[in-house]
């Protein structure tokens, strides 16, 4: 039988704990599948109800952190080092920066057949300044020599990857996209929508927006705040915007919005009838997605977010900025409105059709969100693919 080692940064909420959990939960039983991560961050939302929802048990490494920790970094790799040679993996499966490379490292190190690793995203640009990002990609492309297959979660990303960054030759990618358990984002959707709206304040008249994820630079949700200050101008329907998320910035956002004479409500006040409302994280996000009417993202870099394949499974209409993969995986103009990167004339006209035109927020809303993700992005089907992927690897063998 043989044994599969997936090791990720953390077990924070989103699209890549999720992943490694179907894997782990449901590859085929002639396979071994033994799971690794690190701790989440303070301002992160933790995902450990995945994993212990599907019945499975996971090995914590607090030391492997999403910082760079010269001492906390030796001791994870070694570590990581010590369940290799006890556990004896046919291949070890790493997901993201941090556990990409102290995985990585220690499988080769303890020469491990098969070594995969999966860019859920990448940090190749907008996240560092010039010499932080030139060191970055040179320890990718070196860890790619000692990788048997590199994982994109989309082709926009592989060609990134592959000739933007130039990591390795497209012979070493496959292209397995997201896998989500998407149904419950149908299920019961009216009762999730008026439950939802009526804990938030949300009146029938009101055109509830949502933007989902950490509240850090990266996210960019400066300019989701203007375009939302702008949009206010120009309209006569009554809006209500919720951040979903926390993280360093939240004050900085706070200060931003009433800069605007945009009024906020923190999940310490509750003043419900504020034009937006930080609600911190919240776990059953298929509640989000019935309760609002537009979903946004203004993130600068992205690489598959899974808000917005969810978003498509509830139907809900998407304003995002046009970066990395978000081009496969929504439907430009049919489920989503693209605007150009970080440019608030462009984001804010976009959010402006959305929220002033009702025909047009109605056409977005019919079926064909679901119709396009529900198989595209299924678990099921990550795991078939990820089943054939190690098949094929292990053959080489």
């Amino acid at each position: 039988m043989p044994k599969i080692l997936q090791i990720i940064n953390r077990f924070n909420l989103g699209g890549p704990t999720h992943n490694v959990a179907y894997i782990s939960k449901y590859l085929n039983s002639d396979y071994e599948v033994l799971l690794v991560g690190g701790n989440i961050l303070e301002d992160e939302a933790s995902s450990d109800y995945v994993i212990k929802n599907l019945g499975l048990d996971a090995l914590i490494i607090p030391e492997m952190e999403r910082e760079i920790n010269g001492y906390n970094d030796i001791q994870a790799y070694f570590k990581i080092k010590n369940i290799i040679k006890k556990y004896k993996p046919d291949i070890v499966h790493t997901h993201a920066s941090k556990a990409g490379f102290l995985g990585r490292y220690a499988a080769y190190n303890n020469k491990v057949p098969v070594i995969v690793h999966t860019f859920h995203g990448h940090i190749f640009h907008s996240y560092f300044g010039k010499p932080k990002t030139f060191m970055y990609k040179t320890i990718e492309r070196e860890m790619a020599k000692k990788t048997s297959r590199i994982i994109a979660i989309s082709e926009i990303q592989k060609k990134e990857l592959c000739h933007d960054f130039k990591i390795a030759k497209e012979d070493k990618f496959s292209v397995i996209p997201l896998g989500l358990d998407l149904d419950v984002f149908q299920d019961n959707y009216k009762n999730k929508r008026n439950e939802f709206r009526n804990k938030y304040n949300i009146k029938d008249d009101e055109i509830a927006i949502a933007i989902i994820g950490r509240l850090v630079h990266i996210k960019n949700h400066n300019l989701f705040i203007k375009a939302l200050s702008e949009v206010k101008k120009k309209t006569n329907k009554k809006i209500k915007a919720l951040i979903v998320g926390d993280g360093e910035l939240r004050n900085n956002l706070v200060s931003l919005a009433e800069s605007l004479n945009l009024s906020c409500s923190l999940y310490e006040n509750n003043n419900h009838d504020a034009d937006i409302i930080f609600t911190s994280w919240i776990i059953d996000v298929d509640k989000v997605f019935a309760g609002v009417d537009i979903v946004a993202l203004s993130s600068y870099n992205e690489g598959t977010p899974s808000s917005l394949i969810e978003s498509q499974a509830a139907n809900t209409p998407i304003v995002s900025t046009d970066v990395g993969g978000i081009r496969d995986i929504v439907l430009d103009n049919q489920t989503a409105l693209l605007a150009k990167n970080n440019d608030l004339n462009d984001f804010s006209d976009k959010l402006f059709r959305l929220v002033d035109n009702d025909e047009l927020r109605q056409k977005m809303s019919q079926n064909t969100g679901w119709e396009f993700v529900k198989e595209k992005f299924d678990y099921m089907r990550l795991v078939k693919d990820m089943e054939n992927l190690y098949n094929e690897l292990l053959q080489k063998m």
